[in-house]
């Protein structure tokens, strides 16, 4: 199983370690390259990057921070936020990015889903963000009527080959992570699943572990290591065990 660090970007910056009510403790760089090669020194296989002005105004606007990063890293990059149209998506990925994020787009327009997926569904991922169950959708800001496992099989009916599953109620390490609703979904589908949300302990690494019978490929983790909450050699090395 890869523990993958998040990165959330805004006006071309990191602020993972900022946008926490503890901010004042963090001691992290807001310059995405440098947290980018920590991590990737630290034994991060995979990043997770947000481009989260893109998830707002429905494009990408990071893409300088983007590219630096990959191409100083070195360490394949996740990307997601504002990836609406198939030429979007293209360009995403001739800029190096391994594998590009979905969320609203796949909530919202099955047409362009399906269009998306028939065209770089190895390299896809569909983001689902669970709210009290339900798909949430506009940079979390609405709520869809649709339950998180339903939309994962509409999405698996579609052509998408991953998922990543995110309760937004647990961002941020608010409770720990949500390995009921992991699990659910993850039995739902049959199809490589990633977990995003929660996790605030080196426990909830060792549950969520034990989802890999179902599927389970990595999980995100990012207010926790940016806080110093989790090692993230730590986080590796339990999720690289055997045990």
């Amino acid at each position: 199983m890869d523990i993958l660090p998040g990165i959330d970007l805004l006006d071309g910056k990191c602020v993972c370690a900022i946008h926490r009510s503890f901010a004042k403790e963090a001691t992290f760089s807001q310059d995405p390259v440098e947290i980018a090669e920590t991590w990737a020194e630290q034994g991060a296989r995979l990043l997770y990057v947000a481009d989260l002005d893109g998830a707002r105004m429905g494009e990408p606007k990071n893409l300088k921070a983007v590219k630096a990063i990959i191409k100083s890293a070195k360490v394949p990059v996740y990307l997601g936020g504002g990836i609406r149209t198939v030429d979007t998506a293209k360009r995403l990925l001739d800029l190096g990015v391994e594998k590009i994020v979905v969320g609203t787009t796949a909530a919202l327009d099955n047409n362009l889903a399906k269009e998306i997926f028939g065209k770089f569904a190895d390299r896809t991922i569909v983001s689902i963000a669970s709210l009290n169950g339900y798909v949430a959708v506009r940079d979390w800001q609405a709520r869809t009527d649709e339950r998180a496992e339903v939309f994962a099989k509409r999405m698996r009916d579609l052509g998408a080959k991953r998922i990543v599953f995110t309760d937004v109620s647990r961002k941020g390490m608010q409770g720990g992570a949500n390995v009921i609703s992991v699990k659910r979904v993850a039995k739902s589908i049959d199809l490589p699943l990633i977990s995003a949300g929660g996790v605030s302990s080196l426990e909830d690494i060792k549950r969520l572990k034990a989802l890999e019978e179902f599927g389970l490929e990595g999980v995100v983790v990012v207010t926790a290591i940016y806080s110093g909450t989790i090692k993230l050699s730590d986080a590796i090395a339990l999720a690289d065990s055997s045990d």
